[in-house]
């Protein structure tokens, strides 16, 4: 609002522009100070506050206007009796006093930011010289950015290193040496193309490949894939082992919201884990073996990839998620694939979980067809999962963690357990897996002794037979333990050597009366970006 709008003598004041018989050389500055130092300066006292008027209530309709001019400008009088007589007339000479006293102090305002601009001229020019520069380095980006809607990030990773095999089975140990006991480099890229066309919804696409196949972490050799990495991937292109090298989509899926509560997806090559509201587990920050990273119930959390669908809910901490994952939803032959076929290789999910900041809790049921390919089993359990053509399991798992409001050395810890119940469409003989079990615990120090770092280990089961059809009594238990250790040599790159190690990675298929252990070593550096 302008001054003369504000001054409830505005009448007055607009009265000095109309035509008088009083002539423009008539008046003047000097005049209407002398006029203000004797006639209203002798009357007048100047006030601080509007309270300071015994006559000014605030429901006048100036009300405002007279205490924004107190307050901002300090220009205005009252009468030594404390009123303002606000309805009193003024003459011509008493407004424009009025007006000179504030116009006064507009012009002190204003020589004192004059002032304060010279003072800081220096200072004022670096920042407009640093707002033109970033003007200029925004122009550039927006002129160069490949979209408008997509957000590219990438990890590459380098893991050189060695499984060393022993144990009184010489038959076994002689021949895991000769198939994957060479010291190794191998290497896995991922770019992911997160994209959103209302900001609420995403269209991911990840592009990946490595060169794993051959190596036991990748899952070569006679361990079936226990010692497997989470990040180990080579694309499968149907052909010999030497295919790696190659770029493949390894996920490409499109969640959107539904209301506020409810999230939808759906995809061509979407995970299982991509379409859970919570992954129950807070171990680890740099997974090492992908066994570990399956909340202890790898046939529940069996990540099967392929074309699916899924929907979420979520209130309060609370969730409930449901999906469908068909390896084979791609082959348009019923035999060999397609969606909701025998032939399927299908897994459907059902979970529920609550989270809070510090913990979490999830219990997961998943019906698992033949022919899925889990992760972190014995030989013997997953050549059942994975090949018998006439089974289907029923596998349910129930996982937490909990984690410090601060680091330092109470770890996180994180658990769970899974328990699986396995049946056939027809008839076999003794001996064949009726059901099985698997469980780990995880544990990861945050800021481990160098603010940044992390250190973790965990020790579990992957899934192994406890009950076999017959009566006959499995001999399939074993143990995994890992220790890591992270060091984030910067923001975008870490280097983490690790150790693990496997007590009876034959599980089932052991020769009777031997050993059988493999120890693995490697350094792991990832580069995020």
């Amino acid at each position: 609002m302008k001054l003369f709008q504000q001054l409830q003598v505005a009448p007055a004041a607009l009265g000095l522009l109309a035509p008088v018989t009083v002539q423009a050389a008539e008046l003047n500055l000097e005049t209407v100070n002398r006029y203000a130092r004797s006639a209203a300066g002798q009357s007048q006292e100047q006030v601080t506050s509007i309270n300071q008027f015994s006559d000014v209530k605030p429901t006048d309709w100036a009300y405002q206007a007279l205490s924004n001019l107190i307050e901002r400008y300090g220009c205005v009088a009252g009468y030594p009796n404390g009123t303002y007589k606000g309805g009193q007339a003024m003459t011509r000479y008493e407004a424009a006093a009025l007006l000179n006293a504030c116009l006064d102090r507009i012009t002190e305002v204003t020589d004192e930011l004059k002032r304060l601009m010279a003072e800081f001229e220096k200072e004022l020019a670096v920042l407009r010289g640093r707002v033109d520069g970033l003007e200029a380095k925004v122009g550039e980006l927006e002129a160069t950015q490949f979209s408008t809607t997509s957000k590219l990030s990438g990890q590459a990773t380098f893991v050189i290193g060695a499984n060393a095999f022993s144990g009184s089975d010489t038959l076994a140990v002689d021949g895991a040496r000769a198939s994957v006991g060479g010291t190794t480099f191998s290497y896995d890229i991922q770019l992911s193309f997160d994209t959103s066309f209302s900001g609420k919804d995403l269209l991911r696409t990840i592009l990946r490949a490595g060169n794993f196949a051959d190596s036991a972490f990748g899952g070569a050799g006679p361990t079936s894939g226990l010692s497997t990495l989470e990040v180990a991937f080579q694309e499968d292109c149907g052909g010999p082992a030497d295919c790696g090298d190659v770029v493949g989509i390894d996920k490409f899926f499109y969640q959107f919201p539904i209301g506020s509560q409810f999230t939808a997806t759906f995809g061509g090559r979407v995970g299982q884990e991509d379409m859970l509201a919570l992954w129950p587990s807070a171990y680890p920050s740099d997974t090492i073996l992908n066994l570990f990273t399956l909340n202890g119930a790898p046939a529940a959390y069996n990540k099967n990839l392929g074309p699916g669908a899924g929907l979420w809910w979520q209130q309060g901490g609370f969730s409930i998620s449901a999906n469908y994952v068909a390896a084979n939803g791609d082959v348009g032959d019923p035999n060999i694939g397609g969606i909701g076929t025998v032939a399927s290789a299908g897994t459907g999910t059902v979970q529920i979980g609550y989270a809070k900041e510090q913990w979490g809790l999830a219990a997961i049921y998943s019906r698992i067809q033949s022919g899925v390919g889990v992760p972190g089993t014995t030989p013997f359990t997953g050549l059942t999962f994975e090949a018998n053509p006439n089974s289907r399991t029923d596998a349910f798992g129930v996982s937490g963690y909990w984690q410090p409001a601060n680091s330092g050395w109470i770890p996180s810890i994180s658990l769970g357990w899974g328990i699986n119940g396995t049946s056939y469409d027809t008839a076999h003989a003794p001996g064949a897996l009726r059901t099985s079990q698997s469980w780990m615990v995880g544990l990861q120090w945050d800021d481990a002794f160098i603010k940044g770092n992390a250190l973790g280990m965990a020790v579990g089961q992957p899934i192994f037979a406890t009950t076999l059809t017959g009566g006959q009594t499995p001999q399939d238990g074993n143990f995994v333990w890992e220790w890591w250790y992270q060091w984030q040599v910067t923001d975008n790159i870490s280097v983490t050597p690790a150790l693990f190690y496997l007590s009876r990675p034959l599980g089932q298929d052991t020769t009777p009366g031997t050993t059988f252990r493999q120890l693995g070593g490697l350094v792991k550096t990832s580069f995020r970006f």
